[in-house]
C-alpha cells in the first residue's frame, strides 16, 4: 500500500518528464461515443478505465470494454473481425488497472478471479509489473497471474462463468 502512495507521489513530480519518458509509446486513438466492442456490444468509451485497444498497421484501431472480450476477439479473428489477420496487427494495449494507462499487452501480467469487477463481471485486471499483479492478486482475494499467453479465450469464457482454474 505505501509503494503505490509513493509512485502516486513520483508521478505527480515526473508528469512534465512524461512525454520525454513515454517517447516509444503511440499516440492512441479514442473511440467515439457510439462505439461498439465488437465482441459483446457494449459502449467502449463508457469504460475507458478498462478499455482495450488492438491497433492494426494501417492505423485502424478496435477497442474492447475489457481484456476479456480482447482475448476472446484474438482468437477468433475471422468471426469479430473479418477480413483481419493477426499478422497485419501492430500493437495490443491494455488499461493498467492502478495507473490508468496504456501498456503493452504482451508484456502485461492478468490477474484472474480477484473482488474487482469489470464492465461485464470477471474481468483480467491488466497489471504492468509481476510484483504489482503479486500485490493486487493479495489485496483483491484474486486467483490466479497470467501472462499474455496464457490468457487464452478459453480462459476468458471460463471468466465469463465465474471459474478461475
Amino acid at each position: 500500500m505505501h509503494r503505490r502512495r509513493f509512485l502516486k507521489v513520483l508521478g505527480a513530480v515526473a508528469i512534465p518528464l512524461s512525454s520525454w519518458l513515454h517517447a516509444a509509446t503511440p499516440d492512441f486513438p479514442k473511440p467515439g461515443n457510439k462505439y461498439l466492442c465488437p465482441v459483446c456490444g457494449m459502449l467502449v468509451a463508457k469504460y475507458p478505465n478498462w478499455m482495450a485497444i488492438v491497433i492494426y498497421k494501417d492505423g485502424h484501431p478496435h477497442f474492447f470494454d475489457g481484456a476479456k472480450d480482447m482475448f476472446k476477439y484474438l482468437g477468433d479473428l475471422p468471426k469479430y473481425a473479418p477480413g483481419h489477420k493477426a499478422a497485419e496487427i501492430s500493437g495490443i494495449w491494455v488499461t493498467e488497472f492502478y495507473g490508468l494507462t496504456r501498456i503493452d499487452a504482451r508484456k502485461a501480467f492478468y490477474v484472474m478471479g480477484s473482488d474487482v469487477l469489470g464492465p461485464m463481471g470477471h474481468e483480467f485486471v491488466p497489471l504492468e509489473s509481476r510484483s504489482d499483479a503479486e500485490d493486487f492478486l493479495k489485496e483483491h482475494k484474486g486467483k490466479r497471474i497470467l501472462s499474455f499467453e496464457q490468457a487464452t479465450p478459453e480462459v476468458a469464457i471460463k471468466l465469463d462463468k465465474g471459474v478461475f482454474d
